[in-house]
């Protein structure tokens, strides 16, 4: 397949077709559009708008994320694209003012203890005067120093829920690690991998036969670098997540969206179907070079590469007539949870505690009905107005999926009665919306990267189809583009080679 330009020939221009306007589809158009001069992309998205859960409104002052409302940048992905688009002196760090997180115990919220990071203590006089454990609790933490690191096998996976009970004990996993892990997998912590999800503290106990000895270690080096006049990318201070190396977009991440989909745009190499329904897709050769996408309503369109960054139950029903049985039940071992945000803008005044800190998690052990609330105005400037607070809280996931049976009047109601028992609210919301993601959080259950590994051997017998998005690698927005942009690295590898062996036979 080559056409004739300027008196010479050259390969036909190549169409690749990627599926979901998310940040990950996005994220592989950008690197198609970037690093392939051969490629036309066209972007189908099911909806009226590009971001997928990526969704910022602004009403009355405020600024909400109905979707994430930062990422984190210890991972390269999300500031290496805002550097590619221009887009990177509009991103904005957390508010240094509130840098701390809280915990309930027994219903009131306390301070997760000064350096506290998902598991690893960094300040162990810290832990030692903690109220959240129990001075049993307290020194069984401590004490991981003296456990004996686990035989590791290649093929040996853990949950999170074990990793943490054999080392650090039963109430550090109850009050502390569940809560703050929980908070970003909406996960069962006995069911989660450790491997897929927090692999650095399997590196730990391996290095250094403590997680507390390698966290001291890292210290250590750290103090050196800065000792030196070296940046330092870890930050210790602040509790909970690592505060210091999130950020998000001044204006709210929409604004990143439409930067990135403007980028697009004047590359003259994209085109966007919103509103248009994948419903099917066919090989029309045996060798997987030319794919035939079923639209919902309008003709068919063939292109000869395409990247799937649906969830995986979706990406299986579409790739049925495509794909083997085998790969498709494999996609389908992925388990997803629901969950829904109460968004709700309130006056300060009305809430007895100071909400002075970026939010509160819940332990499953306290028996209440929402898992988290992050106090969006706190943690970065400019999402409320003055005297008024931002609140995002969390309901269902994996440990509570009954309340996502109720209505939205119902959830709204629950969400209140939680915030007047442990923030002592009283007066109603100035608003409140629910936003539902049915079925949309993938589970990083144990054997997941075996799952993983599986799907991608498998893939391989069907050259010029890719999958990506956060059911494989990272449930993040950096994890998302970074596997948005591997998958587009492989059609371009793909493309190369059709033309390689169109000019050569």
């Amino acid at each position: 397949m080559t056409e004739k330009v300027s008196g010479r020939t050259a390969p036909m221009l190549r169409r690749v077709a990627v599926i979901g306007g998310g940040i990950t589809g996005l994220a592989a158009a950008q690197r198609l559009a970037s690093r392939s001069d051969n490629t036309h992309i066209v972007v189908f998205e099911s909806s009226q708008r590009l971001g997928g859960i990526i969704r910022t409104e602004t009403a009355d002052g405020f600024l909400m994320e109905l979707g994430p409302d930062s990422f984190i940048t210890n991972k390269p992905g999300a500031i290496q694209l805002c550097s590619e688009i221009g887009f990177r002196d509009q991103l904005i760090p957390t508010d240094s003012r509130f840098r701390r997180s809280l915990v309930l115990r027994n219903g009131k919220p306390v301070p997760v203890p000064d350096g506290f990071m998902l598991m690893a203590p960094t300040k162990p006089w810290a832990i030692l005067t903690t109220p959240i454990l129990s001075l049993a609790g307290r020194l069984r933490l401590l004490c991981e120093v003296f456990v004996a690191r686990r035989k590791q096998f290649d093929d040996d996976d853990e949950s999170l829920a074990s990793f943490v009970r054999r080392r650090f004990g039963q109430q550090a996993l109850e009050r502390l690690v569940q809560p703050l892990v929980g908070g970003i997998y909406t996960a069962d912590p006995e069911k989660l991998s450790l491997k897929a999800t927090l692999p650095r503290f399997v590196e730990m106990e391996q290095s250094h036969g403590s997680v507390i000895r390698a966290t001291l270690a890292q210290q250590k080096q750290e103090h050196e670098r800065a000792a030196n006049g070296q940046d330092s990318s870890e930050e210790s201070s602040g509790s909970g997540a690592r505060y210091g190396m999130f950020a998000t977009a001044g204006g709210g991440l929409s604004d990143m969206v439409a930067a990135l989909e403007q980028d697009l745009r004047r590359s003259g190499r994209v085109d966007f179907q919103l509103g248009v329904k994948v419903t099917g897709m066919s090989r029309t050769t045996d060798s997987g070079s030319q794919w035939m996408l079923q639209l919902q309503n309008q003709a068919a369109m063939s292109f000869d590469a395409v990247i799937v960054t649906l969830p995986t139950h979706s990406a299986a029903r579409i790739l049925e007539a495509a794909i083997s049985q085998e790969l498709q039940a494999a996609l389908g071992r992925i388990e997803y949870a629901s969950s829904a945000i109460v968004v709700s803008g309130h006056q300060l005044s009305d809430f007895a505690h100071p909400m002075d800190a970026f939010g509160l998690v819940i332990p499953a052990i306290e028996g209440r009905r929402i898992l988290a609330v992050s106090f969006s105005s706190r943690k970065f400037r400019d999402r409320a107005p003055e005297g008024q607070i931002l609140l995002r809280t969390f309901v269902g996931g994996a440990m509570q999926p009954e309340l996502l049976k109720q209505d939205d009047d119902t959830i709204v109601g629950i969400v209140n009665e939680e915030l007047r028992s442990i923030f002592g609210m009283n007066a109603e919301p100035m608003f409140s919306e629910v936003i539902r993601y049915n079925h949309a959080m993938p589970q990083y259950n144990v054997g997941h990267l075996e799952r993983v590994a599986r799907i991608t051997t498998l893939l391989k017998e069907t050259p010029g189809l890719q999958l990506a998005g956060s059911s494989y690698t990272g449930v993040g927005i950096p994890d998302s583009i970074a596997s948005g942009w591997a998958a587009a690295d492989n059609v371009i590898q793909h493309v190369a080679g059709q033309v390689h062996r169109e000019q050569h036979a």
